[in-house]
């Protein structure tokens, strides 16, 4: 499930043509922390793949996914409206309303290092939930 959730990040990361170096940090990062090696995600930014059916993921997982979509659309210190665009779409395939992205936008930060309650963020989403 992960690989598909790097597929993701990496599809949101090169949407407006380019993988920035904090980007592809993050990436890296995300990956490692989940057991999936250098080389694995070296072949992944190099050659991008579609992504599967978001559809049978848990509630914790389509946060994650959504959370960690917005993170890195911000890392770089630039949103663009391809960016958001993107995360809106990927929060519908996640069964959320777009205005979900709005919501937690406001409470992820391009800093990984500063974390937002994830619980609270989880209640704030739920009245964005179509499923």
């Amino acid at each position: 499930m992960l690989k598909e959730q790097l597929k993701i990040l990496i599809k949101l990361a090169t949407i407006d043509n380019e993988l920035a170096e904090k980007e592809a940090n993050l990436i890296e990062k995300i990956g490692k922390a989940n057991g999936v090696t250098e080389d694995e995600i070296y072949q992944m930014m190099k050659n991008p793949e579609p992504f599967k059916s978001l559809e049978t993921l848990s509630e914790d997982q389509r946060f994650e996914y959504l959370y960690n979509i917005i993170q890195l659309m911000k890392i770089d210190g630039k949103v663009y409206k391809s960016e958001i665009v993107f995360c809106q779409e990927i929060a519908q395939k996640l069964g959320y309303k777009k205005k979900a992205v709005a919501e937690l936008s406001k409470s992820i930060y391009s800093d990984p290092s500063i974390t937002s309650d994830r619980e609270q963020l989880k209640d704030r989403l739920r009245k964005y939930s179509t499923r």
